[in-house]
């Protein structure tokens, strides 16, 4: 089986379609399919929440920049 670069929710969406396809095609049996699956949705958690920590991050910076520019304005 070839390596998997899972980084984003695309990346989630192809590999779980693949893994659903495989498993149609009876190239996996179904406890591999659970165990992928199951691993595949903690993934997909993380991925989600290091989106959104990222964003979260990006919005705070911008903030205080702002802040931080206002309060010089000010003087």
């Amino acid at each position: 089986m070839s390596r998997k670069t899972l980084r984003t929710l695309s990346d989630m969406r192809r590999y779980l379609a693949g893994l659903l396809n495989r498993y149609e095609a009876k190239e996996i049996d179904e406890v591999h399919l659970k165990a992928a699956a199951y691993v595949s949705n903690i993934l997909t958690s993380t991925i989600k929440d290091s989106d959104l920590e990222t964003r979260i991050d990006r919005l705070e910076q911008q903030l205080k920049a702002e802040a931080s520019n206002g309060h010089k304005r000010a003087s």
